[in-house]
């Protein structure tokens, strides 16, 4: 089955997406010649973070300046929300922290590595607009603390090194059980434990195509792979009409157990 025959009989499709998605609307990925955290060097994590001010400093300005601020929805991030208008997607899982799948209009969105767009203090754990906080630096402070506190600031994403949040972990593993295929756009897969819900959907039964430009560990348990940019792939496979009937069983439809 090639992967225009996988999304011709798809009606309840989970996706799993990641930096590839939005290079094209000139956010970066992660660990590029460009990436936030190639610029960042080794030691930006949790620890680092909290230890170092220089860390911290260096953290802000990379906030202050990141693309996504400017960014705008691509057309990959335009065919998953017009696949789930379509009423196709049981969720969109996302490593991705800069909401342009909301913007795009995405509504089942789970946020796997938290988003850039808020803050919350590691001390008294109280929140608040991240754009709050870059116009306090862009006014001159390098280094925001709590307004209610004076406790560290960072923002509301998953560091290196820190573990998902467990009702996010729980609702994607949950969306990864119960459809009748996982679309795979634009990551690596070499993160955990977000690429481990590619193997637990195969493992149910689902279908998988992965959109990647490069070869990804779990292409030898998809269904099909394509190769080249998400953002020709994407919309040529939401453009596949639905061949598909009859019911929809999945391991998260209990009329299976």
């Amino acid at each position: 089955m090639d992967a225009r025959d996988a999304m011709a009989a798809a009606r309840r499709i989970t996706a799993l997406t990641g930096a590839g998605v939005s290079t094209d609307s000139g956010i970066p990925d992660f660990r590029g010649p460009r990436g936030v955290w190639t610029a960042l060097g080794r030691e930006f994590t949790m620890d680092g973070y909290l230890t170092d001010p220089a860390v911290r400093r260096a953290a802000w300005q990379a906030r202050a300046t990141h693309p996504m601020w400017t960014a705008e929805p691509n057309a990959a991030h335009r065919a998953l929300a017009e696949l789930e208008r379509a009423g196709r997607v049981r969720a969109l899982l996302t490593q991705n922290v800069d909401r342009l799948h909301q913007r795009a209009g995405s509504v089942a969105v789970v946020e796997l590595h938290g988003s850039l767009t808020g803050t919350v203090c590691v001390d008294c754990g109280a929140t608040g607009a991240m754009s709050a906080a870059l116009d306090r630096v862009r006014a001159g402070e390098d280094d925001p603390d709590c307004g209610a506190c004076g406790g560290i600031l960072r923002s509301t994403t998953v560091a290196f090194g820190q573990p998902l949040d467990a009702d996010v972990l729980r609702a994607a593993r949950t969306a990864a059980l119960d459809c009748d295929l996982m679309l795979v756009a634009g990551t690596s897969l070499l993160v955990e434990p977000a690429a481990s819900l590619v193997g637990l959907a195969a493992q149910a039964g689902a279908a998988v195509v992965i959109c990647n430009k490069e070869p990804t560990p779990y292409d030898g348990v998809a269904t099909a792979v394509v190769r080249g940019p998400v953002g020709v792939s994407l919309p040529a496979l939401v453009a596949v009409p639905v061949v598909g009937s009859g019911p929809v069983r999945t391991w998260g439809d209990p009329s299976t157990w």
